[in-house]
């Protein structure tokens, strides 16, 4: 039955906008480094591509460790209670800055290592170290914000994470501008600056976030000693429901720098064009459209969560199956929009040869087909499924579809069948269309519905009502 609902459908489009222009904003920094790092030369492009693969990873650790507290917060807030969301932060706080410091330390002493894991090509070695060098800094700053946004993000205060982002990508484009290239009498930095930008950015980012939640925000009201301040019941809830978040998250990530890993060690004798450089072009472009489905995933997770919290069961499923047309629609029209913007774009990498430019406008080819099934499967499992409680279940599915089919299919491809670049890109993106069919029969049999919260058995917890 699809619901009738005028303030389902105004609530979710307008969570979804605002969510999805957030993400296009910050994927714009990376478009932007993209951009005027392929300006300033090719390998500097592969070089910073190869860091920006760890950084993924990284952001998928600070992404499954968000989402889970916005599940479990979402649920809290749609019983009115906004301590035990605070309280979830400190967990959330405590697992990402843990992971923030050790990826600082691997990359303070042990850069080329690292970068090495994606490529073997030595200029590429030598400009990605040269920009984690710069990057590891972000590492320690970046997980505050990101845990801060996603406890706003889970009593519905998403606008301050749209306004943060546009503010970091003016000061990363103004920077990047400047110490790149050296222009207005800088030095010409390269791929340094690139990262100086970033850095800065990610600075500014954290401070307007602080002001935010510590003197403007009216719902969790944040105090300083609320970082600081932990519920050993809340605390271990919160690790016990996240293993599966940060799991799926950093499988995920991984499979995806695995495809760089793929592309990197590829037998090129017989193929023209770089295929790191390409896949960097391509994904990147793919990824300012995908914000669509990341923005329906995060609003379906937001409302399904706050819904379950109320114990309103038949909303769930009637927002449930509305929302599979919905998905369904905004892949067909992210489809189009890749295909049609696809030469314009690629016309802006001016130091690219021409090789490397049809190779990453055939990879964009590949993306216009299964970025119809990542735009249902992907905010129907992470959006739906788990935003109902069900982490357990994407968790086995990832695993079956990713590690168990898609990447061993890839890896035959690539090295045993040896075949051409863009066939190896299908492979590595066809679990995209057979999730799908899991996703569906999964979620029209609402057994994925399940409380998070605990019961309220303390008489000094502050609870706000809902605005």
């Amino acid at each position: 039955m699809i619901t009738r609902d005028k303030s389902f459908y105004k609530n979710f489009f307008s969570l979804m906008a605002i969510l999805a222009i957030q993400n296009m904003i910050v994927l714009s920094v990376n478009l932007i480094d993209n951009l005027m790092i392929g300006n300033y030369s090719e390998d500097a492009l592969a070089g910073v591509a190869t860091v920006n693969q760890i950084q993924f990873i990284f952001q998928q650790v600070l992404m499954g460790s968000g989402d889970a507290l916005v599940v479990m917060g979402s649920q809290y807030w749609g019983q009115s209670r906004t301590t035990p969301i605070k309280r979830l932060f400190c967990g959330g706080l405590i697992l990402t800055l843990s992971a923030g410091i050790i990826l600082f330390t691997l990359a303070s002493f042990i850069p080329e290592q690292m970068v090495s894991i994606f490529t073997t090509d030595p200029e590429h070695i030598r400009y990605g170290a040269e920009y984690i060098s710069i990057m590891r800094f972000t590492y320690l700053i970046f997980p505050i914000s990101s845990i801060l946004l996603s406890s706003l993000k889970s009593v519905e205060t998403v606008k301050i994470a749209f306004f943060t982002s546009v503010i970091s990508l003016i000061v990363n484009a103004s920077i990047n501008y400047t110490l790149i290239y050296g222009n207005f009498g800088f030095p010409q930095m390269g791929v340094t600056g690139a990262g100086i930008g970033t850095l800065i950015a990610r600075i500014v980012e954290l401070a307007i976030i602080l002001l935010y939640v510590f003197k403007i925000d009216k719902k969790l009201t944040y105090k300083p000693r609320d970082f600081i301040t932990f519920d050993k019941a809340l605390l271990l809830d919160y690790f016990k429901n996240s293993v599966s978040f940060v799991v799926v998250a950093v499988l995920f990530g991984l499979s995806t720098a695995l495809q760089t890993v793929i592309l990197g060690h590829i037998d090129l004798t017989n193929v023209s064009g770089d295929p790191i450089a390409a896949n960097s072009i391509s994904s990147t472009m793919y990824m300012m459209l995908k914000v669509a489905a990341i923005g329906a995933s995060n609003a379906a997770a937001i409302i399904i969560g706050k819904t379950v919290g109320q114990n309103k069961i038949d909303k769930v499923k009637e927002y449930s199956k509305t929302l599979q047309i919905v998905f369904l629609i905004i892949g067909v029209l992210t489809s189009i929009t890749l295909y049609s913007i696809r030469s314009p774009i690629l016309s802006l990498y001016g130091k690219i040869t021409p090789e490397t430019y049809e190779l990453a406008n055939n990879f964009i080819l590949v993306l216009c087909i299964t970025c119809i099934g990542t735009s249902y499967q992907m905010p129907v499992m992470t959006g739906v499924i788990r935003g109902g409680g069900d982490s357990a279940f994407v968790l086995k599915n990832d695993l079956v579809s990713i590690w168990g089919i898609m990447l061993p299919v890839s890896f035959i491809a690539a090295f045993v069948l040896k075949l051409h670049p863009v066939i190896i890109v299908f492979c590595l993106n066809s679990d995209q269309i057979f999730k799908c069919g899991a996703a569906c029969v999964k979620v029209n049999r609402f057994n994925w519905i399940r409380k998070l919260t605990k019961p309220d058995t303390t008489q000094n917890e502050q609870t706000e009502q809902l605005s």
